[in-house]
Formats: C-alpha cells, sequence, structure tokens
C-alpha cells in the first residue's frame, strides 16, 4: 500500500535522507519524492530542472505503516507523519496512484517536460506526460512555462504544477 509522510515544506529531501539511513528496510519497500521538470530562469538563461512536485510530503510504499510509524517517530529527529483518516492508517486509493504512476516514471518518479502549441485557443501536447491529458489541465502560465493541473490526493483537492514548453502559437 501506498502511504503519504507529511513534513516540512522545502525539507522534503532531507527528511527522505533520515528516512532511508535510520528506519528499518524491511519496513519500507519504495520511498520517493514526486518530482516534475521544469524550465527555470537563472541568470536570464532557462535552465531544465526536477522540483518537488507536492512539497511537504514524501510517498513510501510498506505493508506495515503502524511499524513504519513507530520508526518514525522514535528514529527521526524531523517532523515526518503518516497521513490519517481520524485513527486508521490512510493509504492512497487506487485512482491516486494511477494519477502518479500516469506522469511520473516508476524508479525516478520524475515527470518530464511535456512539449505542446497553442493552436487558436487550443493547447495541443505534441509530447510528454501531458500527450493525452488535456483535459486535466486547468491553467496554463506560458512566461513560466507551467501548466496546473488538480490532483487528488487523500481525499482533497490538490494544485500541482508540471512543466509545459509551449514551441509556438497559431491564431
Amino acid at each position: 500500500m501506498w502511504y503519504v509522510i507529511q513534513t516540512i515544506g522545502g525539507r522534503e529531501q532531507h527528511a527522505l535522507n533520515l528516512i532511508a539511513k535510520l528506519v528499518d528496510t524491511v519496513v519500507i519497500q519504495e520511498l520517493f519524492i514526486p518530482r516534475c521538470e521544469i524550465m527555470k530562469r537563472i541568470g536570464g538563461v532557462w535552465v531544465k530542472r526536477a522540483d518537488v512536485m507536492l512539497p511537504g510530503y514524501v510517498f513510501v510504499v510498506t505493508d506495515d505503516p503502524a511499524k513504519l510509524e513507530s520508526e518514525l517517530r522514535k528514529n527521526v529527529p524531523l517532523f515526518t507523519k503518516i497521513l490519517r483518516n481520524n485513527d486508521t492508517f490512510a493509504p492512497l486509493d487506487k485512482e491516486e496512484i494511477a494519477f502518479i504512476n500516469a506522469f511520473a516514471k516508476p524508479g525516478t518518479r520524475v515527470v518530464e517536460l511535456s512539449i505542446g502549441v497553442i493552436e487558436g485557443d487550443k493547447v495541443v501536447i505534441l509530447n510528454g506526460p501531458l500527450l493525452g491529458q488535456t483535459g486535466h489541465i486547468k491553467k496554463i502560465d506560458r512566461h513560466k512555462r507551467l501548466a496546473y493541473l488538480n490532483m487528488t490526493i487523500m481525499g482533497r483537492q490538490k494544485a500541482i504544477k508540471l512543466g509545459l514548453e509551449i514551441v509556438r502559437k497559431q491564431t
């Protein structure tokens, strides 16, 4: 089952490193932070970089969330908490897992940059993970080269950003 560990925003990689180092590896099958490739302007030059897709969250695949929670409390000196519904651990449902798997490649868990064009008032994705997913796009920021999508995680809507390079606009 997939679970979400909440941690301090901006400290996801540090939390992941501590968990990987200090928690019994038998408990964890996979530990990752979903990332997305985005274009960032640094010093006047556009540079491709991987950014955290869901700030404040680390994902874990485990069959024993109670033991994992115990190990987190005992061994990890950083705020880490498995998300729950009331008093029970809340795994991600199949749709949420499918959404993440549809965009982020297993192994790297990085959503690649998509390439698209604007034809009239429509966005046409030429390649990348957003190909065939234009119905999920809620907003496009051409200047920052981002597409915003809504994702349901733990029963709540969460806005996520993915990299989208618009190579041309036709009227």
